[in-house]
This record gives C-alpha cells, sequence and structure tokens, in this order.
C-alpha cells in the first residue's frame, strides 16, 4: 500500500509559499460511557450539504441525512449534548425553517436510541420575515409556532434570538412583553439564546431597541437579567455570545440560582468554563464541533479535579477557535466544516448556500496549520490529501 504523504506547501497572509509537514496524530481518549462531567457541555452541530442534488445551491437546501446524523452521534459518543438546528447550522444563512425542524425531529429520534444521548433544538421566528411594521403580537405567534413544533418532537427548546424582533422592537419594553408571553407557553425551561451582532448583523441593538445604540451592551444585559428574572422557573440557562468574558461575567453574576450561563464566547471559552473565584461558566459552544476530542477529554479532566490538565489540553485549541471566529465572524462556519472535512467526517467541502466560498485560502490554509497544532488532524495523510486537491484547485502546484 503506498503512504500519503504527509508534507504541503501552504500559501501564507503575504502572498508566498511555505513548507508544512504535519505532526503526528494525538491520540485522544475514547469517552467512557456513563462518565460524568461537572459542566454541561452542549455542542452546536453543522450540517452536511448534499452535494449531488440537483437544485440552485444558493437558494434551496438538500441535506445528505446520513452524514449529518452520523456527526451528531460522534457528538454524543463524546460525551456532548448537541445543539440543533443552531447558527452552527447554517440556520439563518441557508438553512430555512422547513429543514432546520426536519433537522431536529431526526436528530432527536436518533438521540431515543442512544441512552443518555440530550437533544436540545432552536425555535425563533426565522419563518417570518423582519420588518419594522410587524405587530408584537405577530412574533409571539412565531415563537409559538416553532417552539410547539420543537417540543412535539421530543427535543428540549433553546429559544433563539428573533430578526423580525430586532426589526419591530421600540424599545426593552417590547422584548419584555415577547419573551415573558413565549416563556408562558412553554412546556420544559429552555435556553436562551442572545446572539450578539459579530454573530448576525441584524441582531444589532438586541433587548433595547430599534435604532438604539447600546455599544457596551450595558442596557442590553439590564433587560435581558430582567427578563430572566421575571420568568427564572421557565429558563434552564441563558447563552451569551458577545465574545466578551467580562459582560458574559457581568451577566452571569446576576442570574438566579438555578439558572446557568452556556458560554457561547468562542474567543475565551476555555477559562469562561474552567472558572474563578467569580465561579464558572457552563458551555453550548459551535467550536465543540471542531474540537469534540479534545474538549472531550478536557471535560473528562476537569471533572477528575485536574484543573492543570484541562487547561493544557485546551490552551493550543483557543488560537485555533479566535482564527475560526475571526470578523467576519457569521462566516465561521465554513471553517467548522472544512475541518470536518479534513478529517474524514463527510466526503466532500461542500456547503449549504455555497458558504464553502466564504473564507480564502489564505484564511484555511492557516486554519490547517492551528489546527494541526491543537491536535485536531486525525489523520495527516487523509488531511494532507484533501488539502492537496483544494490547493490544486485554486492553482497551488
Amino acid at each position: 500500500m503506498q503512504t500519503m504523504t504527509t508534507t504541503l506547501t501552504l500559501p501564507r497572509a503575504d502572498g508566498t509559499l511555505a513548507p508544512f509537514g504535519f505532526r503526528p496524530p494525538a491520540a485522544w481518549p475514547a469517552h467512557a460511557d456513563g462518565a460524568r462531567w461537572n459542566r454541561v457541555a452542549l455542542a452546536a452541530a453543522h450540517v452536511v450539504a448534499d452535494p449531488l442534488a440537483a437544485i440552485d445551491p444558493t437558494l434551496d437546501v438538500a441535506l445528505d441525512w446520513d452524514a449529518t446524523l452520523a456527526y451528531r452521534r460522534h457528538l454524543w459518543a463524546l460525551g456532548f449534548g448537541v445543539a440543533e438546528a443552531m447558527d452552527t447550522a447554517q440556520r439563518g444563512m441557508g438553512l430555512d425553517w422547513p429543514s432546520s425542524l426536519e433537522l431536529i425531529r431526526r436528530s432527536a429520534a436518533e438521540a431515543a436510541a442512544i441512552p443518555g444521548a440530550v437533544v436540545y433544538g432552536g425555535a425563533g421566528t426565522d419563518h417570518l420575515p423582519p420588518d419594522p411594521s410587524l405587530a408584537i403580537d405577530a412574533v409571539v405567534d412565531a415563537y409559538r409556532m416553532q417552539c410547539e413544533a420543537v417540543e412535539g418532537t421530543g427535543a428540549r427548546v433553546i429559544l433563539m434570538a428573533s430578526r423580525a424582533l430586532a426589526a419591530c422592537a421600540r424599545s426593552a419594553d417590547d422584548y419584555l412583553a415577547v419573551y415573558d408571553r413565549v416563556l408562558a407557553g412553554v412546556g420544559r425551561p429552555v435556553i436562551i439564546h442572545w446572539l450578539g451582532e459579530m454573530f448576525d448583523p441584524a441582531l444589532a441593538g438586541y433587548w433595547t431597541g430599534r435604532g438604539e445604540r447600546d455599544p457596551d451592551h450595558a442596557r442590553a444585559t439590564e433587560a435581558c437579567a430582567a427578563m430572566i428574572a421575571a420568568n427564572a422557573a421557565k429558563v434552564d440557562g441563558v447563552k451569551v455570545s458577545l465574545l466578551d468574558d467580562r459582560k458574559e461575567i457581568a451577566l452571569r453574576s446576576r442570574l438566579p440560582a438555578g439558572v446557568r450561563m452556556y458560554t457561547g464566547d468562542d474567543f475565551n471559552f476555555a477559562a469562561l468554563i474552567g472558572g474563578d473565584a467569580s465561579g464558572h461558566s457552563d458551555a453550548l459552544l459551535g467550536i465543540f464541533d471542531a474540537i469534540a476530542p479534545a474538549a472531550s477529554a478536557a471535560l473528562t479532566a476537569l471533572a477528575a479535579g485536574d484543573r492543570a490538565g484541562f487547561d493544557a489540553i485546551l490552551a493550543p485549541t483557543v488560537p485555533l477557535s479566535r482564527h475560526i471566529f475571526t470578523a467576519p465572524t457569521r462566516f465561521y462556519k465554513t471553517g467548522v466544516v472544512f475541518l470536518a472535512w479534513l478529517n474524514g467526517h463527510q466526503s466532500h467541502f461542500a456547503m449549504v448556500g455555497g458558504q464553502q466560498s466564504a473564507r480564502s485560502l489564505v484564511h484555511l490554509a492557516e486554519l490547517l496549520r492551528l489546527a494541526d497544532a491543537a491536535g485536531m488532524i486525525r489523520d495527516p495523510g487523509l488531511a494532507a490529501h484533501r488539502m492537496r486537491a483544494l490547493l490544486a484547485t485554486y492553482g497551488v502546484a
């Protein structure tokens, strides 16, 4: 059998090419069945597009269901719960509501046959076009419809931020009124998702009102904290995706007893999960999709009281995550899917909406270097073969 060479020539940001050689793959331990962590850890999972579907790939959605569900089984086997049909799955950037509901339904059905497997599903208002003239009642009805549909699959609800609400809300009072009414109708406590404008520009001004400036999110934090305090019995936790550890900690300190902070900070997740004298965050992260074996090992070490081991495992994944989520942050999904392809979890690098083109070759080359340094390349020969094919399509011999 011919051995695949594990050396490449990769582009750099200065326009030059440089040789690159892979490190030996890391030997991450398998997650022991029944092993318990001292943090709740949910991975927001990506979807695998069907590259052979006869559709307009920029307008229509076709998923490879076998590969998509296989990746969920990979995450469950490593100990993670799955946060389904979130922005990591290109919700709002190609994945529409009907496809999202089908994804949640299939994932929940798959989880039902796996002991301990957990699924949360995103419920929002994305079937309702954003419009400043919308009535608040229309937003409430849209949320209620999706919450009922998600709960009907057996999944728990993640209440996603609403572009429609951001477009029509005039003040924090409108946000509080909507969330009060929606939460009153859910069957089980939900996770609130505060997705910042760096992830979705349409959500600028969330919690405050249309057109209001709140650059430090101080008034938004006040409104979010007030909403959670008023509805604590219906809130399992809040996921904050602002890429600012100080803002997350400030809100975390104000949460009622029993309400979790789920970090959505893909820049500072390691320190926030590890915690300090002020407390710690649980986690609902897109980066867990990309670094699942390392994150699983780190969380196992933390649960065993080995904070130094936890820190040592995650330290090299932080530069990788910061690169994947670099601005414009909303295109981070390209890096997540690129790494899944390099690692053989899917047979191609096609994405819903043609989003595989959303990052440059230089960006992807640096991602490969950082993934290798973090021990996130499981088969260097395969990764080299696939990267070489991608380089050739860009004219790099």
